[in-house]
């Protein structure tokens, strides 16, 4: 049975995802007309098709800034995204402003595991694996170990691997979950394209 959808409902629930038109409507209709349930669709359906998304231009965006209490850390970060009218709304100027005030903390070294020169890799490997070879594991064991410290030593460096400082307010998630969940809200390739970290005193 098909559920009556009021032009009110698709509104409100295009203002607090984003999504186009149609989209909100099937979501609302899918949900018996549920906003909460309808957003829960529209995200699901969001994340499954963000890969696809991703070698769309995000060439609109917002530079953001965030600057530690003292002033002795600071950060700036750009976030891009297709379209102008996303990157003037507050969802995506927030998730903006939170991802600069991460990188001030944990301060990551690279934007994706792509990212990290493959020189770079292979010499933490070598490392990783000569500290497991001393430990006297079996060979197989021995790789195991190595593949979990990679990972771990990733999640240090990567931005996109870390989990939001505020783990809290963000649910444990990582940087780049929370960019899938906005992707999926805003139905755009959303891209952290670069950021930078200053400490008083650093180099």
């Amino acid at each position: 049975m098909s559920v009556t959808v009021s032009a009110q409902d698709v509104k409100s629930l295009r203002e607090r995802t984003g999504a186009g038109i149609m989209d909100a409507k099937a979501a609302l209709q899918e949900s018996g007309g549920d906003v909460d349930k309808a957003i829960e669709v529209l995200r699901v359906k969001g994340q499954a098709s963000a890969a696809k998304r991703g070698e769309r231009a995000a060439a609109e965006g917002v530079v953001s800034s965030y600057i530690h209490a003292g002033g002795k850390i600071g950060a700036m970060v750009e976030v891009d995204c297709e379209t102008d009218f996303v990157a003037r709304t507050q969802e995506f100027q927030a998730f903006a402003r939170e991802v600069a005030m991460h990188v001030a903390a944990p301060d990551p070294q690279y934007v994706s595991a792509d990212d990290v020169e493959q020189q770079a890799k292979d010499a933490g490997l070598r490392v990783l694996r000569e500290q497991a070879a001393s430990e006297g594991k079996p060979q197989d064991v021995q790789e195991k170990i190595v593949q979990g410290r990679l990972k771990k030593w990733l999640e240090d460096v990567v931005l996109l691997d870390q989990k939001h400082v505020n783990e809290e307010k963000h649910e444990a998630k990582t940087i780049g979950e929370l960019r899938t969940d906005l992707a999926a809200n805003t139905g755009e390739n959303i891209v952290i394209r670069r950021f930078a970290r200053f400490q008083v005193g650093g180099e």
